[in-house]
């Protein structure tokens, strides 16, 4: 059972980027031909023949404004796939973590209170996916210093979703 809710990008955040990403820059949708591109909105691959479109976001940024933090040079963006339509977020019956498999690199970078990176971890994820997460974003929160964590994949530096502490 995991252990951490895996939070996609919220719904205020998605009706802001599917107008302006988060680099100034308009939304351009398109349709998904083969599928498979990980949706950051919903937390699974997109489907063949859905409206998906790949935007900047920064999700350190986007925490910050809720939060009060100044992240400073730690605000960053990067590009994620989102529905370019209506969304529905992650479906109720979703189990695991998502975009997971044995193997694929992750990175566990963690944040404290003010928006600044106080450390992170390579994850290599093993065959107990669920576990292997379990205990890295576990490690991460054992620092009290730590209130957020991003999980990020090590090859393209892409924001898979966020840790809040207490989850």
């Amino acid at each position: 059972m995991t252990a951490y809710e895996a939070r996609p990008i919220g719904p205020k955040a998605l009706e802001d980027l599917r107008t302006t990403d988060d680099a100034g820059r308009p939304c351009v949708p398109y349709t998904a031909a083969e599928g498979g591109d990980p949706l950051r909105c919903c937390l699974r691959g997109a489907r063949p023949g859905e409206r998906i479109a790949l935007v900047s976001y920064a999700p350190l940024r986007r925490w910050a404004a809720e939060t009060w933090a100044r992240p400073g040079a730690y605000d960053e963006q990067g590009p994620v796939f989102i529905h370019a339509d209506d969304c529905e977020g992650p479906a109720a019956d979703r189990t695991g973590y998502p975009f997971s498999r044995a193997g694929a690199l992750r990175t566990v970078r963690r944040y404290d209170a003010e928006g600044r990176i106080v450390g992170g971890r390579l994850l290599v994820i093993p065959a107990d996916e669920e576990r292997g997460f379990d205990e890295a974003i576990a490690e991460a929160f054992a620092d009290p210093e730590v209130v957020l964590a991003h999980v990020r994949a090590v090859e393209y530096g892409c924001f898979h979703f966020e840790v809040r502490a207490g989850r």
